[in-house]
This record gives C-alpha cells, sequence and structure tokens, in this order.
C-alpha cells in the first residue's frame, strides 16, 4: 500500500502538471486580449463568456486539423523534434519552489516537485536539450527555410544561455547555494535580489525572452523572412506542441525569474500576520502566481510594442554587450564581497 507521504506526493505532482499545462493554455488567450488591448480591438469573445473557452477551441481545431509529413522528410525525427521540445519545456518545472511547505496531520509536504541542490544547473541542462528539438525538427523538415530558421534558434538559444548563466553567477556568491529554495528562502523579509543584483536582472530578463523565442528575439520564425521558420512544414497537433512549448517556457521563464530575483511566494511583512501554516502556504502560492502573471504580462506587452531586432544586431546584443556585461558584473559582485569581508560588515 502506498503511503501517505507518496499518495500526497502523487497529488501534488499531478496538481502542479495540470496548473503548468492550464497557465500555458490561458496564456494564449491572454496573449490575444492584451494584443488588442494594445491595438485597440475586442479579441476573442465568441467562444464562451468573454472568449473564455478560446484556449479549448484552438486545442480541438489543432486536433482535429489534417496532419501532413511531407514525403522528403525524414519521419522518425520529424515526430521527434516538437516531442522534445515540448518535454523539455514541462520538465523545467520539477525544481520551482510554488509556496511554502503544506502541513497535514503534523508531516511537512514542500510545494515542489524535486527540492535539489542544483536546481539551477538542471534548469540550464534541461533549457539546453530544447535546442534539440528546434535543429531536428527544422533538419528533418528538408525545407530551406525551415533549416535556416532552426540553424537561427539554435545560434541564438546557445549565444544566450552563455550571458543567462552569467547573470546568475551573483546570486550564487551572495547566497551560497543552487537550490531555488534556498535562494527562495534567503529573500525573505523584502531582501530581495533585484536591490543587490539589478544587472543580472535585466541580463536574465533579455535572455528570458531569447531563450522563449519572444518578440524581439523571434527570428527563428519570423514569418515575413522565413514563412514560418523552424516549423513551416508543421501541422495539427505538431505545430501545437511547438506553440504550447513556447508558452509553457514563458511560463517557467516568469517564475524562474520571480524566484532568483522578487522573493518567489515572499511578500513584505508577510510573516508578521500571524497566519496558519497552511493559510501561508495559499497566501504564499497566490504571491507567486501573482509575479508570474505580471511577467507574463511584461512578455506580451514587450512582443506587441517592439520592433523585430535583425539577426546581426541580435548577436552583437548577445555576445558584444550581454556577455562583457555579465562578466563585469561577477567581477563587482565579488569585489563588494571581498571588501565587505575584510571590513566585517
Amino acid at each position: 500500500m502506498l503511503s501517505t507521504y507518496l499518495i500526497v506526493k502523487i497529488v501534488i505532482i499531478l496538481v502542479l502538471f495540470l496548473v503548468t499545462l492550464g497557465m500555458a493554455a490561458y496564456s494564449t488567450y491572454g496573449e490575444r486580449k492584451v494584443a488588442a488591448f494594445l491595438q485597440d480591438r475586442l479579441g476573442p469573445n465568441r467562444a464562451g463568456p468573454f472568449g473564455l473557452l478560446q484556449p479549448l477551441a484552438d486545442g480541438v481545431k489543432m486536433f482535429m486539423k489534417e496532419e501532413i509529413i511531407p514525403n522528403t522528410s525524414d519521419k522518425a525525427i520529424f515526430i521527434l523534434g516538437p516531442s522534445i521540445f515540448m518535454v523539455t519545456a514541462l520538465l523545467t518545472s520539477a525544481v520551482i519552489p510554488w509556496g511554502p511547505d503544506i502541513h497535514i496531520d503534523g508531516q511537512a509536504y514542500p510545494l515542489q516537485v524535486a527540492d535539489i541542490n542544483i536546481a539551477l544547473l538542471y534548469l540550464f541542462g534541461i533549457v539546453s536539450l530544447g535546442v534539440y528539438g528546434i535543429m531536428l525538427g527544422g533538419w528533418a523538415s528538408n525545407n530551406k527555410y525551415s533549416l535556416l530558421g532552426a540553424v537561427r534558434a539554435s545560434s541564438q538559444m546557445i549565444s544566450y544561455e552563455l550571458a543567462m548563466g552569467l547573470s546568475i553567477v551573483g546570486i550564487l556568491m551572495y547566497t551560497g547555494s543552487l537550490s531555488l529554495r534556498d535562494i527562495v528562502a534567503q529573500q525573505q523579509g523584502f531582501h530581495w535580489n533585484v536591490f543587490y543584483q539589478p544587472v543580472g536582472f535585466v541580463i536574465f530578463l533579455i535572455c528570458a525572452f531569447a531563450e522563449a523565442n519572444r518578440a524581439p528575439f523571434d527570428l527563428a520564425e519570423c514569418e515575413t523572412e522565413l514563412i514560418g521558420g523552424f516549423h513551416t512544414e508543421y501541422s495539427s497537433m505538431k505545430l501545437g506542441l511547438f506553440l504550447f512549448a513556447e508558452y509553457i517556457h514563458m511560463f517557467v521563464s516568469s517564475a524562474v525569474i520571480a524566484c532568483l530575483f522578487f522573493g518567489g511566494y515572499d511578500f513584505p511583512f508577510i510573516d508578521k500576520l500571524g497566519l496558519s501554516p497552511n493559510v501561508f502556504a495559499v497566501v504564499g502560492v497566490v504571491i507567486l502566481f501573482a509575479k508570474i502573471i505580471f511577467f507574463i504580462f511584461f512578455f506580451m506587452w514587450v512582443r506587441w510594442t517592439i520592433p523585430r531586432f535583425r539577426y546581426d544586431q541580435l548577436m552583437k546584443l548577445g555576445w558584444q554587450i550581454l556577455i562583457p556585461l555579465g562578466l563585469a558584473n561577477i567581477f563587482i559582485t565579488g569585489g563588494w564581497l571581498t571588501l565587505k569581508n575584510y571590513l566585517n560588515w
């Protein structure tokens, strides 16, 4: 018979999985509403009240569309590409602490699938595997536009992963841990890392846009140059997986930004309210998701406001500006911590 701890853990995993899918699905609805607001339109308003059933209608449409696999494609790899991209997007949410521990019958259960002490290394490792999904999908299509989009995407993501890695070194020097739960715990009491690492935050935010292929970094799929980019030949739910994974990346990126720089589920003076542990956990989850929704809105706002970079501008920003800036931030942080320890501040 399964133990109570294992049952509760399985329930938490299933709930977090469904919440991740639900947030990604309704991010597509939010994207249309934000775009409509910025462009003085109505957006979805037919499928259900206020258009709230539009994501379900889109899902049904994707499943019901005719599936086309080009005769000249490598069929096995053609199918494997979107699968890898989707799976890696889902795996990234496993190490995010979604809230404080909940208590059932005196037993504490963390609202986290896996609290590993190398969570940030795990995140970067899984994110880097997502490049293979895009690259294989574009190459297996046997289409020059798809291949060019895949090459653009892989070089862009690899380039900005370097700057993203450098941007969090300052946080690691402050906290001394690779665990996201430890990093969140050390920001309690409004000691948010964004106040100590503002340059690291700006670099990480820019790189998050590039990693998620969001405008103005959507050079891998810009329809004005590449028809549809790396997923030009895809249809039906295979195309849906590529599009859906992008929103999962955006959701997870927002959660990671909130945890690394904005205290995660912390809010100023929340510990002064005298809440019971379970109420405190629920409030913490609500606070974290409020921060996530804000950053998702910011992702969408930027997409419909700033024009797309040229590809040479994109690579110049990554290699000649962000990487040197990240290195400078590391040296400055190291110097400050050394001086602080020397003077015993």
